[in-house]
């Protein structure tokens, strides 16, 4: 009887408060610029990195978006730079942000079908038009020196 109400609560539990988890990546390369990544179903400039799958680590998901958008595979451990909520973009939404260094990664074929418009290198002091507010504000708390926030962005990114 305890295992069925258990059950019934995490049931009951999943449907009241949902929660999604993202990953995003700061890769940089040997001349200091970061990748960047522009959607084809999204307006703006973003970090490469999407959604944690169920049952998958963190870590995996963020290998395999920086694989799938940006043609990154890592060869050595990201660093989790911070937790962020997203929920003025969406209810119960929080990101994983990692760094990755140009020593971390090695350049593979990039293998999402579709997803991606486009990608470039750019140096996070001169980041292209249409950047989105939030990754603007990561990168500059990650290479200026800013204050770090709770929230990802107080926009729907």
């Amino acid at each position: 009887m305890a295992d069925l109400r258990t059950r019934l609560f995490h049931a009951w539990f999943r449907f009241a408060r949902p929660m999604t988890l993202g990953v995003r990546g700061i890769a940089e390369n040997e001349a200091g610029q970061i990748l960047l990544v522009r959607h084809t179903y999204i307006k703006g400039w973003f970090l490469p990195g999407g959604g944690v799958e169920h049952d998958e680590p963190a870590e995996t998901a963020l290998a395999r978006e920086l694989e799938e958008e940006g043609g990154i595979q890592l060869t050595g451990r990201a660093d989790l730079i911070g937790i962020y909520s997203n929920h003025p973009g969406f209810r119960n939404d929080h990101v994983l942000l990692y760094r990755i260094a140009p020593s971390q990664w090695r350049p593979v074929t990039a293998t999402a079908q579709g997803e991606i418009a486009e990608a470039v290198w750019a140096h996070p002091g001169d980041l292209p038009e249409h950047t989105t507010s939030g990754t603007r504000a990561r990168l500059g708390e990650v290479f200026s020196c800013g204050a770090r926030s709770r929230y990802w962005t107080g926009t729907s990114e």
